[in-house]
């Protein structure tokens, strides 16, 4: 570890970072780059160097040098994503932490705007929009983006229960510090790590600020990336899940919350099974039988508003677990996807976990979550 605070600043960031040699001095630079010094003192970097086997960790330590504001923390072992951020939680001073991703960046002016709205609203939580940058660095709006809209000052979910399905990704979110150890949130090992953490901030805040300006660049199409990675690890989204549901049930009295998650569960649950780029086909029969499994231990008592159109189709299929005839339907969509004219370039694909309700809503390729593209939530 390198450089001691001198003063508690206003914001940490910390960065974990494994494998991303190509994209670390853009991410970093991004984070620290045209800062004022007024700006800059109120910031502090914290960056996980988590046994990187590139040349990440010495890249950190010299971007470190000479720059009292950034910190680095080696680990001795590859531990993940979600355990990087933990370790970079604990060495931060700030009085509010960002979990940035070392493949990904903030544009021009984002970490401004982002101060001068913690300073102003003093939120639990600061939901930020962001934009999916692809290789050739077209742009996508994401299809949770105009939940974001026409907020001003700081809400309670039940005032604006549609930000429970906001992507529900760590690093859309400014979180106060103390208002996180209050919750004793941490992130678990595994993929998918986001589910357990990102929902409970917004339904436990008093106070969520809503930042309507891109203020992150999330890069698609990364090799590596567990979007597009066949493995056995996609069934840890189980596993997080049910973290999330032990929390729930401890802690949410509100019936409406307990159905919202659930649909928004089920709907992640078919965008991963339905993606050729992640689950194997040998492996897909389980992975929808473990789906039919969590739909008859978490559905709500009173039911649940299930998607209309092919998406609610699925959802049927899932309660019965009928596996035979989700494969069909599968094959069916797939085909008549194939026959359809293309996007325009630049639309939004729509994405399950943050409500989209298009025939292709519980089956996009876009991720959602959690489904954080990254080897960085992959590695381990």
């Amino acid at each position: 570890m390198v450089n001691e605070p001198t003063r508690s600043p206003l914001l940490s960031i910390v960065v974990p970072v494994h494998g991303v040699e190509a994209y670390l001095y853009q991410c970093l630079e991004s984070i620290l780059g045209g800062l004022s010094a007024a700006e800059a003192a109120e910031v502090e970097l914290v960056a996980v160097d988590d046994a990187s086997p590139d040349r990440c960790g010495e890249m950190l330590r010299s971007y470190a040098a000479g720059r009292p504001q950034v910190r680095v923390v080696s680990l001795t072992r590859n531990v993940g994503l979600g355990l990087a951020r933990n370790a970079g939680l604990a060495e931060a001073t700030g009085r509010y932490v960002w979990f940035v991703d070392s493949d990904d960046w903030l544009p021009p002016g984002a970490l401004p705007t982002v101060l001068a709205r913690l300073r102003r609203d003093e939120p639990d939580v600061l939901l930020v929009d962001h934009l999916r940058v692809h290789e050739g660095g077209r742009l996508e709006v994401d299809a949770s983006s105009h939940l974001l809209r026409g907020v001003d000052g700081c809400v309670r979910l039940a005032d604006r229960p549609e930000l429970l399905r906001v992507q529900h990704t760590a690093w859309n979110k400014v979180v106060r510090r103390a208002f996180l150890d209050e919750l004793e949130l941490r992130f678990h090992p595994g993929w998918y790590e986001d589910i357990p953490f990102s929902h409970p901030l917004l339904i436990a805040a008093d106070r969520i600020g809503v930042l309507d300006h891109v203020c992150y660049h999330y890069r698609q199409g990364r090799l590596g990336a567990i979007t597009s990675t066949r493995s056995g690890r996609h069934f840890d989204a189980f596993v997080q899940y049910e973290r999330l549901q032990q929390w729930v049930a401890r802690h949410v009295t509100e019936e409406w919350i307990r159905t919202d998650l659930f649909g928004l569960m089920i709907n992640h649950y078919l965008v991963v099974v339905g993606n050729d780029g992640r689950v194997h086909p040998r492996l897909r029969r389980g992975f929808f039988r473990r789906v039919a499994e969590h739909y008859r231990r978490y559905l709500p008592s009173g039911g649940y508003a299930r998607p209309g159109g092919v998406a609610g189709l699925k959802h049927r299929l899932v309660a019965r677990d009928s596996y035979l005839a989700y494969k069909t339907l599968r094959r069916a969509h797939r085909l008549a996807g194939s026959l359809r004219p293309a996007s325009p370039a630049g639309a939004a694909a729509p994405d399950a976990a943050s409500g989209g309700s298009g025939p292709l809503a519980a089956d996009a390729a876009a991720p959602s979550e959690a489904d954080r593209g990254s080897a960085l939530a992959g590695r381990g």
